[in-house]
């Protein structure tokens, strides 16, 4: 398995709680960018001669405020250098706002076959309070756009525990978009990043946080909801109807290599993983060296991979399997850790079976902290 995520850093403007690496946009930067993009995906060409990228991710930022011509453009370098495989899962985020039809024909004709979109929250006023751009009503105009289209397989992302959300608030949100019969849902908690205007208005005293109580049983009830209504969660904040589970998050999640292109973006390559420089004339500065624009590499021990697998495999429903560590490092998982495992047993955290485990309700609830036992 081999992926491919490659970073589009631009925005309208800046969400009130997003840490990613994102510039508000202007033209003399994209087409630089752009022209920066297709050289660094041609210095990775000599890398992966013989493998085949089996998914593709163009992640943010705002891929969707690209034209369908520089669409097109980024996925003509794509395929000049890389092969695909038949089928594979090619991904685009999109925000309401900066999407249309000219756009997702564009992307239809480029091979995108999977497309997430940023809804964060039915209420506008809720959306307006967290820096969207966009309305409910702009964003249902895209989504039926998108399905009159063709794309059949469309995420939708939420946000819970927003400032000041009421419980009924989430469960309308939750309702409206089970009504649209989405393929999959990613419904994740507000983290309050330190540096986001939302975090400055946390520390003002703007808006107070939701109780943690509160943010748990909204996590249970979209579980238990989106179950009744066809979903099945794998993995924390991720939900699918059945073999529409995102491939290229799962290949994150099993710790399979993919390669990162674009300012911030990061790899995982042979031993080591990679983060790219985030500032915008640096990553120019480097790629017109005509050298990878690489600024922190980490060497992975076996340790290293060890306790990553551990970490990302118990993030997915499907939990730790034991003949997986045995193949990829010879260890008898069961044994080294069997002690943990007897503990979590006891406090009813995990459900065990001959293959393996995986959390319970419960141990999802307080996963960081299962976590945190592995690694030490």
């Amino acid at each position: 398995m081999l992926g491919l995520y490659i970073h589009i850093p631009f925005c309208v403007s800046k969400c009130n709680y997003c840490d990613f690496n994102s510039y508000k946009i202007d033209k003399n930067s994209k087409e630089r960018y752009l022209n920066d993009l297709k050289k660094e995906i041609n210095l990775y060409k000599q890398d992966i001669q013989k493998e085949e990228i089996t998914s593709i991710f163009l992640g943010g930022g705002t891929p969707s405020i690209l034209t369908g011509e520089e669409i097109k453009f980024i996925f003509k370098q794509i395929k000049d250098n890389f092969k695909i495989k038949e089928n594979a899962e090619i991904s685009i985020e999109c925000n309401p706002g900066t999407l249309n039809k000219e756009k997702l024909i564009a992307m239809k004709e480029s091979g995108i076959n999977r497309i997430s979109i940023g809804l964060q929250a039915v209420q506008d006023y809720h959306l307006s309070s967290i820096g969207r751009i966009h309305t409910y009503n702009e964003f249902e105009k895209n989504y039926k756009e998108a399905m009159e289209l063709g794309f059949e397989n469309i995420n939708v992302d939420l946000m819970y525990a927003l400032p000041n959300q009421k419980f009924k608030e989430w469960k309308e949100s939750l309702q409206k978009i089970v009504a649209l019969n989405p393929s999959h849902i990613s419904a994740y908690s507000l983290i309050l990043e330190e540096g986001t205007k939302l975090y400055e208005m946390y520390e003002n005293n703007e808006f107070k946080m939701i109780d943690e109580n509160t943010d748990m049983q909204m996590y249970n009830y979209t579980i238990n909801y989106l179950k009744e209504n066809g979903y099945s969660q794998y993995e924390i904040s991720n939900y699918a109807k059945s073999g529409l589970e995102c491939q290229h998050n799962i290949l994150y999640w099993k710790c399979d290599h993919y390669i990162g292109i674009g300012a911030g973006a990061s790899g995982y390559l042979k031993d080591y993983r990679y983060n790219n420089v985030e500032d915008l004339q640096d990553y120019h500065e480097k790629i017109n060296k005509n050298e990878k624009p690489i600024e922190n590499i980490e060497n992975l021990s076996v340790e290293d991979k060890i306790q990553e697998k551990i970490f990302m495999g118990l993030r997915m429903n499907e939990g730790i399997k034991f003949e997986d560590f045995k193949k990829q490092f010879n260890l008898d998982f069961k044994e080294k850790y069997c002690e943990i495992i007897k503990e979590l047993e006891d406090g009813k955290l995990i459900n065990q079976t001959i293959a393996g485990f995986s959390l319970t309700q419960r141990g999802r609830e307080i996963s960081n902290s299962i976590f945190i036992k592995f690694i030490n």
